[in-house]
């Protein structure tokens, strides 16, 4: 009998899950575990990794990718700790002959992997967060284009558009069960939950918001709404389900491929492709530069400025005084979501007014943001700090324009001070 642990990472959902819909055709039973950092866990500022608005996210997709297995007959085990020792405990309690995960390249989470296979444990990753399969690119990701127009380009003349995905499993294996005598560690404690202002956590609920937004034709306006501060509607609000995986961004193109075959292809709907592939660039860029990504200067030379205490709280609490920049850190805060156009402005406000550490920023989007994605939050702070494979260096922001372009009636401001 063939039995393998599935340990759910950013893929928490059913639909178009190739790893976990392999891990149940080659064995005879199944275990799904997730598995939770330590709670107390604190970035190298101070502030925890996870903050509030994430944990709730988080909770409420974990809780409907629960129900979705127990739909099956099956079910979804989470523990809190670190990986190798969580699924060590686990591996020897249900005599399993493997791991299978989503791949991640990301260093930490590289190193996770590494210190698994160091305990003897047999662990199968898969790439599958990409909308575009890496192994038909027109390149090897060692030799990707540095700059997203020429990736984007070559793309486009291969006429690639995106991997088709797959359906979600009718059936799954049985959960296997615990071996005599073996030990199981215990398994986390719930966290609290709450509701996002924007959006709930699920597969369940990223299916029901795609399908709304493609129903009222929102596509055909992106591009023309997606630099707005205020609402639901000016931009597609994907990327927390994106983040954790509720919903693939396969799944997502093909259907906008649909919605273009019904109603015809318009600029909001490629702009929309658009910004996927921007997500897959950042991926794929892992890849070719890896740790360099995470240096303190990035893939420069220059040397940042040394962290200052009160320069951070000032920001990260929107007291700075410029009323722009305050809006957006508060709305970040309260919400744990921030509009594109908002997260380069105190990006740059950061980095180029009061010269910050760009890593403390990434930490603190990290900390707080409910789409915090490791590729696209590392690739979006080193475009605007300069520091990654933009020609053109940093991408200071001039405030006060951007303030008479974007909020010119103060109503953003006036939301959220």
């Amino acid at each position: 009998m063939k039995v393998v642990l599935y340990w759910f990472r950013n893929d928490l959902r059913i639909a178009d899950n190739p790893a976990f819909v392999k891990a149940n055709l080659i064995a005879d039973r199944v275990l799904p575990v997730f598995i939770h950092q330590a709670p107390d866990v604190k970035s190298a500022y101070g502030f925890e990794r996870v903050g509030v608005h994430r944990q709730h996210f988080l909770r409420q997709s974990l809780d409907n990718l629960q129900a979705q297995l127990q739909a099956l007959d099956s079910d979804l085990w989470e523990y809190e700790g670190e990986p190798e020792n969580v699924l060590l405990q686990l591996v020897n309690a249900i005599g399993a002959e493997a791991v299978y995960c989503e791949q991640i390249e990301a260093p930490e989470e590289i190193e996770q992997c590494s210190r698994i296979r160091q305990q003897g444990i047999a662990l199968e990753e898969f790439w599958q967060s990409s909308m575009i399969d890496p192994d038909v690119l027109p390149f090897d990701l060692q030799k990707m284009p540095d700059i997203f127009t020429q990736f984007r380009q070559a793309v486009e003349r291969e006429k690639l558009r995106f991997a088709q995905p797959i359906s979600a499993p009718t059936s799954l294996a049985p959960m296997p069960v615990i071996l005599q005598g073996q030990y199981l560690p215990q398994r986390a404690n719930s966290i609290s939950q709450a509701t996002s202002i924007y959006c709930r956590g699920g597969e369940d609920a990223a299916q029901a918001h795609l399908k709304q937004y493609l129903e009222r034709r929102l596509p055909d306006t992106y591009k023309q709404t997606r630099n707005q501060l205020i609402g639901l509607d000016y931009s597609s609000k994907f990327s927390p389900w994106l983040a954790l995986g509720c919903i693939s961004a396969r799944d997502i193109a093909a259907q906008l491929a649909e919605y273009e075959e019904r109603h015809g292809a318009n600029e909001g709907a490629y702009w929309l492709w658009f910004e996927l592939l921007w997500r897959d660039y950042f991926r794929f860029i892992h890849f070719k530069y890896g740790r360099r990504l995470y240096r303190s200067q990035g893939l420069g030379e220059a040397e940042v400025k040394p962290f200052e205490p009160a320069h951070f709280r000032r920001w990260s609490c929107g007291e700075t005084g410029i009323g722009l920049v305050d809006a957006g850190m508060r709305e970040l805060s309260r919400s744990g979501f921030l509009s594109n156009r908002m997260r380069q402005i105190v990006a740059s406000y950061w980095i180029y007014e009061l010269h910050g550490d760009w890593r403390a920023g990434a930490a603190w989007f990290e900390s707080q943001l409910i789409d915090y994605d490791v590729y696209s939050n590392q690739g979006n702070w080193l475009y605007i700090a300069g520091r990654g494979t933009d020609p053109r260096g940093g991408r200071p922001f001039n405030i006060a324009k951007q303030t008479r372009d974007h909020d010119p009636d103060g109503k953003y401001q006036e939301l959220w001070l």
